[in-house]
């Protein structure tokens, strides 16, 4: 599981490994991983709870986690892509690629497909990717300035990267269809969050002065774990889910070919094609 160490995934990861399920967890800020698994160690009396430190935001470190996490030997029955951001500014990582590009999907595509073959061998594995209702809001995937290098706007290219969320789950769950794996996505709802940490000083106080108003953390994971561990969608696959049902996304955002264009693009960005 990415982006557990705040929010819906940390409850998420508290509520995984009490029902017994054994979660390596991904994170950027080791002393904050450090600080979750003492704390779920703490709850649960079991060492069910084991870290990788690395940034979505850098190719390298996505590639170097993937095969740490395949050296463990471990089974993979689950993948979750929690993680995610927004900046107000644009910004490049070490890459060169849009920053809310890279960390809310092409992080998550990379390591997606770099553990694919783990997840086979699971025969009835899962991959989960927390999309949002900011799709809506974001207009249809421009694959002509992708990066937003000439015009960012900060919401719609937050509603644009989890649009891909979205696009990349369906074609995940096509390419995937006999293979025994998957893959869906879910809006959590309105939850008070870290995501503000990167804007600034009004941006946490407009955070705060709203949290009253959002969900908890453990109702925002609740549709995630649903995902996760629930029989009920065990043959489920390609859908966008909110509050355990499974919702239309913005047809209106949708063009013909997005889905394999966006899966070539991402193989061509993050150097897979190569």
């Amino acid at each position: 599981m990415t982006g557990f160490t705040a929010g819906l995934g940390r409850a998420a990861v508290r509520d995984l490994v009490s029902q017994g399920a054994f979660v390596v967890g991904l994170c950027r800020d080791a002393q904050k991983g450090e600080a979750v698994r003492r704390e779920v160690q703490a709850e649960s009396g079991a060492g069910n709870l084991e870290i990788l430190v690395g940034d979505l935001a850098s190719l390298a470190d996505v590639r170097r986690v993937a095969a740490e996490f395949l050296d463990m030997g471990r089974p993979l029955d689950v993948l979750w892509n929690n993680a995610g951001l927004i900046n107000l500014e644009r910004q490049l990582t070490v890459d060169g690629l849009e920053m809310t590009l890279a960390v809310n999907h092409l992080g998550h595509f990379l390591l997606t497909c770099l553990l694919l073959e783990r997840l086979r061998e699971s025969k009835a594995s899962r991959v989960v990717n927390t999309a949002s209702e900011g799709h809506r809001f974001g207009g249809p995937l421009d694959f002509g300035d992708l990066q937003s290098a000439s015009d960012y706007r900060a919401f719609r290219v937050y509603g644009r990267s989890k649009l891909a969320n979205i696009v990349f789950t369906e074609e995940l769950a096509r390419r995937e269809a006999d293979h025994g794996i998957t893959a869906n996505c879910f809006h959590p709802g309105f939850v008070a969050s870290d995501l503000s940490k990167n804007n600034g000083w009004w941006a946490r106080m407009l955070m705060t002065s709203i949290s009253p108003f959002a969900r908890s953390p453990e109702k925002g994971a609740e549709t995630g774990l649903y995902l996760c561990t629930s029989s009920e969608v065990a043959e489920v696959s390609g859908a966008y889910f909110m509050d355990r049902r499974v919702r239309a996304i913005a047809a209106k955002n949708r063009n013909p070919g997005d889905a394999e264009a966006l899966w070539e693009t991402s193989l061509a960005l993050t150097g897979l094609s190569t």
